[in-house]
């Protein structure tokens, strides 16, 4: 995005998690950027970032007013995967060490799955392990044509573990053990027939077109109702299509319907005026 957010953040969004490693800015309306702040490194992760990243990630889970959230990189590229010398350094950890290690990016990758409002991705330059794993755990993911994406664990003798989850429900499991045994370098257009991304624009000006489209789209929906919407996908994905999960669905279109949001919404289309949430 060209033009960073500069107003304050929005309320109940905490200014503690903005930090040298992770910038947070916000509009009123509840338009969110998070940026990854390591260029120098091409924002790798280390537990540093790692931990910053949780942190903002989960103060975005407790504020009603956040709306949509735009994770991108500061400079030329949004994630270059690890940090050379965090693998380094995870070279002389024992398994146990390790696991712990893992489990703080494994934390991060589920708070940032967890938020309640529409999360989008705004990759430029490249997307590497882990930053692959970012844009598939997002609702949305926008690539510039000329991004690049790989998740080249493999050619480590690693694999692409604590990612895993959301690139195999971003792209399914055919494409992910492709992608994963293989490690190879795609483009923007290839991520985007398999889904890993959901739109490719032409330059840094087309994305932050793209955003701002994308934000002004989130504005008319009912704040409960994405978050209800995004719940909803993941409780009926891969569920076997029976008398409870239809009894579940019915159970959740009717309080829709008797809740406030669904009460204003209706009566908003009736009266032909906009609902609260859209002034």
């Amino acid at each position: 995005m060209s033009n960073p957010i500069a107003d304050p953040l929005v309320e109940g969004v905490d200014s503690d998690a903005s930090s040298a490693l992770v910038r947070i800015a916000a509009t009123a309306e509840g338009v969110v950027e998070v940026v990854l702040n390591r260029p120098e490194r091409k924002n790798a992760f280390d537990a540093a970032l790692i931990a910053a990243l949780h942190e903002a990630f989960l103060t975005l889970h407790g504020s009603e007013h956040v709306r949509v959230v735009f994770i991108r990189g500061a400079g030329e590229t949004f994630c270059a995967g690890a940090d050379l010398d965090w693998m380094r350094a995870a070279a002389d950890y024992s398994e146990a060490e390790n696991r712990d290690d893992a489990m703080q990016m494994a934390k991060m990758f589920k708070a940032l799955w967890d938020i309640p409002a529409l999360t989008v991705a705004a990759v430029e330059g490249g997307a590497y392990g882990g930053g692959a794993g970012l844009a598939a755990a997002c609702d949305l993911a926008i690539a510039t044509q000329d991004a690049k994406f790989s998740f080249s664990e493999v050619r480590l003798g690693l694999v692409a573990a604590t990612i895993s989850p959301y690139v195999v429900a971003a792209i399914g499991p055919r494409q992910a053990r492709a992608l994963f045994a293989t490690g190879r370098v795609f483009d923007a257009a290839h991520a985007e027939r398999i889904g890993l991304v959901t739109e490719v624009v032409e330059d840094r000006n087309a994305m932050a077109d793209a955003c701002e489209r994308i934000a002004g789209q989130i504005m008319v929906c009912a704040p409960g109702a994405v978050a209800a919407s995004k719940a909803l996908v993941n409780d009926v994905a891969g569920r076997e299509i029976d008398h409870g999960l239809m009894e579940d669905t019915a159970k959740r279109i009717a309080r829709a319907r008797v809740g406030d949001e669904g009460q204003e919404g209706v009566r908003a289309f009736l009266e032909k005026r906009k609902p609260s949430w859209a002034q």
